[in-house]
C-alpha cells in the first residue's frame, strides 16, 4: 500500500472584480448587509466573450498544479474534476481538459458533489493511488457560477454568495506512509436534498421542454435555490463531526492542527468552527472575503493561496473540510 501526496496546486479566477457596491446598482442590496452575513466583500465574476469557461478556468489552474509539481503533463494517468457547473450538460469537464492539455488517453472522471465535490475528488484519486492503480492523477474543481445566477433583487439571497474560479491539485504516490493523505471522511443525507438545489433543468422535474413550452419569465427553478438558516445550521454541526472524526482516527487533537482550510461557505461558519475547536487565526484559512463561495473550487484555490504565502510547510497537519448541497460533506487529514 501507497500513500497518496500533494505534490502540485495551481489556481485560477478571472480578472473581473465584482464588489458588494457593484451588486448594490443592480439589486436592492448594501456592502453592510452582505458583510454582516456572509464576510464577503467582493467576488470574481467571467466577462461574457473573454473565453473562461469551466474547463479552460480548471485547465489553467492545473497547468500551474502540473508545473509546480515537477511532472511533465504525460505523467498525468487519470484526471476527477469536481464541478457542479460544467461546460455542457454532458458530456463532462473532465475529457475537456484531457483534450485542452492534450494529455494521452488517460481515464476522466466528473465528480458532482458541489461544495463538497474536491473533498470527495481527492478521497477517489487516493484510493486509485493507495491501491496501486494510478501514480498521478490531476484533481480540479472549477466553477463559473455567475451566468447562471439571478442577478435581481429576487435571487440576491443567493446570488451575492457565489464567484468564479478554479483550483487543481496533482496527487503522486508516496511510499512513505506517514506523509500524505491520512484519511478521508465521506457522508451524506439526502433527505434535505431540496433545501440547497437546482431543480431544472432535469429528467425528474423540469426538463428543456417544459421550460421552453412555458415561457414563464417567472420561472425559477433553474436558479439556485437555498434555505440559508437550515443550510448554515446544518454546515456547523456537520463541520464539526467530520473534522473530530479525521482528528480521532489518527489520534490527533484540534491543537495537532496547524492548519484547517475549510470550503468558503461563509465566513461566520469558519468563524464557529475556529472558535468550537479553540483554533488561533494563524491556525484558519479563508479567502472568502476576495472569493466568494466559489463551491468546489473554495478549497483548491485557497490551499494553494495559503501554500504560496508559505502556511502550508513540510511535516504540517491540513485539515480540510466541506459541507454543501445534497448534504453532502466530507474531510481530509493531511501530513504535508
Amino acid at each position: 500500500m501507497y500513500n497518496s501526496k500533494i505534490t502540485g496546486l495551481g489556481y485560477y479566477v478571472p480578472e473581473n472584480v465584482v464588489t458588494n457596491d457593484d451588486l448594490s446598482k443592480i439589486m436592492e442590496t448594501n456592502d453592510a448587509w452582505i458583510q454582516e452575513r456572509t464576510g464577503i466583500k467582493e467576488r470574481r465574476h467571467v466577462v461574457k466573450g473573454d473565453g473562461d469557461t469551466t474547463t479552460t478556468m480548471g485547465v489553467k489552474a492545473a497547468k500551474v498544479a502540473i508545473e509546480r509539481s515537477g511532472l511533465h503533463k504525460d505523467d498525468i494517468d487519470f484526471i476527477i474534476f469536481a464541478t457542479l457547473s460544467p461546460d455542457y450538460y454532458f458530456p463532462g469537464p473532465g475529457v475537456l481538459v484531457q483534450r485542452e492539455l492534450g494529455i494521452k488517453t488517460v481515464g476522466a472522471l466528473d465528480v458532482r458533489n458541489q461544495c463538497s465535490g474536491f473533498i470527495y475528488a481527492l478521497s477517489v484519486a487516493d484510493q486509485f493511488i493507495k491501491t496501486g492503480m494510478y501514480k498521478n492523477i490531476l484533481i480540479i474543481g472549477s466553477e463559473l457560477h455567475s451566468t447562471g445566477l439571478d442577478m435581481s433583487t429576487r435571487g440576491r439571497g443567493v446570488s451575492v454568495i457565489f464567484g468564479d474560479g478554479a483550483g487543481a491539485a496533482v496527487l503522486s504516490r508516496e511510499e512513505d506512509t506517514s506523509k500524505g493523505v491520512l484519511s478521508t471522511h465521506l457522508h451524506s443525507e439526502g433527505e434535505h436534498a431540496e433545501e440547497l438545489s437546482l431543480i431544472a433543468p432535469g429528467m425528474g422535474k423540469r426538463w428543456v421542454t417544459d421550460i421552453l413550452e412555458d415561457d414563464d419569465k417567472e420561472d425559477t427553478s433553474y436558479y439556485p435555490h437555498m434555505n440559508g438558516q437550515f443550510v448554515f445550521k446544518n454546515a456547523v454541526v456537520r463541520f464539526s463531526e467530520v473534522i473530530n472524526e479525521g482528528l480521532q482516527t489518527n489520534n490527533l487533537t484540534p491543537a495537532d492542527i496547524d492548519l484547517l482550510v475549510p470550503h468558503q461557505a461563509n465566513l461566520r461558519i469558519s468563524q464557529f468552527i475556529q472558535q468550537k475547536f479553540k483554533l488561533s487565526d494563524d491556525q484558519v484559512f479563508n479567502n472568502i472575503m476576495k472569493y466568494g463561495n466559489t463551491t468546489a473550487a473554495s478549497i483548491p484555490i485557497a490551499l494553494t493561496e495559503a501554500w504560496e504565502q508559505g502556511k502550508v510547510k513540510e511535516g504540517d497537519t491540513v485539515v480540510l473540510a466541506a459541507f454543501g448541497s445534497g448534504f453532502t460533506w466530507g474531510s481530509a487529514i493531511i501530513k504535508w
